[in-house]
């Protein structure tokens, strides 16, 4: 099973020997983990989600319902994965072509979220904060803070850390409606004002 015990694990769900799961962590109905695989803790993996040998899950990671995450893939903590979202692990797969030494990495940095029904294609990094529409094809790396949508994907904007769409003055600064903090649009990036 595990070698950590403080967690729930629907009767249903399949979870290979060699496989790390952090504390507080539930992994519901259907949900296979694969051997090597690592989950921080107080995750919250979906029904009927796949997770490959060598992904890492950070800490409070949501994992919503039929979601895909193959080796290569390393998300950081506080991210949230939408429902029927996947990541792809080779570039140019073929069935007849054996190709698992040529799997790419993706990271997904703190804070991201990534929309329903999003594909990420393999060794596009995801920015922190990062947010990524319902349905959206990643096809290069998305820098933190931003808003893609889209097929192929494309920035229309900027998120703040509360999921809000940031409105920057002729300044380049912006507030967040929710929380009230401060962000700062300055050549081409943003990062929030303290931090």
């Amino acid at each position: 099973m595990s070698n950590t015990v403080n967690y729930f694990a629907h009767p249903t769900a399949v979870i290979d020997e060699g496989c790390e799961i952090g504390a507080g962590t539930k992994i519901w109905h259907f949900t296979h983990l694969m051997t090597g695989c690592k989950l921080g803790e107080a995750c919250n993996l979906g029904q009927n989600v796949v997770v490959s040998p060598g992904v890492v899950l950070g800490r409070n990671v949501k994992v919503q319902n039929n979601v895909s995450i193959y080796t290569g893939v390393i998300c950081a903590d506080d991210v949230f994965l939408g429902p029927s979202m996947v990541f792809t692990n080779v570039i140019n797969p073929r069935s007849a072509v054996n190709r698992k030494s040529e799997y790419a990495q993706t990271k997904v940095g703190r804070g991201a979220s990534i929309g329903a029904n999003a594909t990420i294609v393999c060794g596009n990094d995801i920015g922190e904060f990062a947010f990524i529409g319902a349905g959206a094809v990643v096809t290069k790396e998305v820098l933190p803070y931003a808003l893609v949508v889209g097929n192929p994907a494309r920035q229309t904007g900027w998120m703040s850390e509360f999921g809000h769409k940031l409105k920057f003055n002729t300044e380049g600064i912006a507030i967040c409606p929710e929380s009230g903090e401060q962000y700062e649009l300055n050549n081409g990036r943003v990062r929030k004002v303290g931090s």
